[in-house]
């Protein structure tokens, strides 16, 4: 049963190297927001009106937590089994639906468009995670993953190969930039947008973490592996303005549950415990200095000394 902490430091802060001793603020504590998901996925901030959207996938539901009461709700049901969520250049709702094996907007009104849902006459698998460039372009990965039971999505044949899109913001024309890395799962950017990563979840014999060169508005080059993850199981990632990658982690061994914490070279430097595995997570706040963490059942969060990427 979850209990949270009631000392200083929370020991669910763990350096595994003395640079990570100037993020974590000596009285954060971790908290559980709310729970009862069957798998949490892709937590969101929108900072205009203080409250966090997340996918409970299986659930067939995106959830919604507000900071100024505290109140969790339902948000969407029958989200098309929701999984990545994030927001695009003018504060509207993108998300990855493994149902509809498609990638939608939520306009102002509520309103529902399908901004792509199949490639080359073929439906896409399903769309997982997803994140906004700052020239309005979305870029979102499309393993098989929702289509293989009907827990996560609807059981159906894969049509297609694995691919990581790009979206163009004015023609909304779509465009393969990445097709080598196996099972493509989250994606993020560093600060100044020349490095897309890209979490492999198939890779062999362990998940890895890539890093790209981003040579143009369209184009990335000379991947390579800056993260072997072991016995870890990266998901989401997010990149901090100091260019560290805070991922979500676990599997296995309760160790491993939590997010794990490197630096721009790929050197873990802390991790952050949690009870459960986590998925995904984003920064927030009204300083963008909150950590949320989308975990199986539930959702945390954690006061961190430094930011989130905006957009992410």
């Amino acid at each position: 049963m979850w209990q949270p902490n009631q000392r200083y430091p929370d020991p669910a802060w763990r350096v595994l190297h003395p640079s990570f001793l100037p993020y974590r603020p000596f009285n954060a504590t971790v908290e559980r927001l709310a729970t009862g998901c069957l798998w949490g996925e892709g937590p969101i901030w929108f900072g205009d009106s203080r409250h966090v959207l997340w996918s409970d996938i299986p659930g067939n539901r995106i959830m919604r937590w507000d900071e100024e009461t505290g109140t969790v709700g339902v948000f969407r049901h029958q989200s098309g089994y929701a999984n990545g969520n994030t927001r695009d250049r003018q504060g509207r709702l993108i998300t990855c639906e493994h149902g509809g094996r498609r990638v939608t907007r939520t306009e102002y009104d509520g309103s529902v468009t399908v901004l792509m849902d199949s490639w080359d006459g073929k439906r896409l698998n399903s769309p997982n995670d997803v994140v906004v460039k700052s020239d309005g372009s979305i870029w979102f990965t499309d393993p098989p993953f929702g289509i293989h039971t009907n827990y996560e999505g609807n059981v159906a044949e894969q049509e297609i190969p694995a691919h990581v899109y790009r979206l163009d913001p004015t023609t909304g024309r779509a465009a393969i930039v990445q097709d080598t890395v196996l099972g493509p799962n989250g994606l993020c950017f560093s600060p100044d947008e020349s490095k897309l990563y890209i979490v492999e979840s198939r890779g062999v014999p362990n998940r890895k973490i890539w890093v790209f060169d981003v040579m143009d508005e369209a184009h990335i080059a000379n991947g390579r592996i800056l993260i072997d993850a072991g016995p870890g199981t990266p998901d989401g990632l997010r990149c901090d303005v100091d260019g560290n990658l805070w991922c979500g982690w676990g599997m296995g061994d309760p160790e491993l549950d939590g997010v794990r914490v490197f630096n721009p070279e790929g050197e873990p430097i802390g991790h952050i415990d949690l009870p459960e595995r986590c998925a995904n997570l984003c920064f927030g706040g009204a300083k963008r200095n909150r950590l949320f963490m989308a975990a199986s059942h539930s959702l945390y969060s954690v006061y961190v000394n430094t930011q989130g990427v905006l957009g992410g």
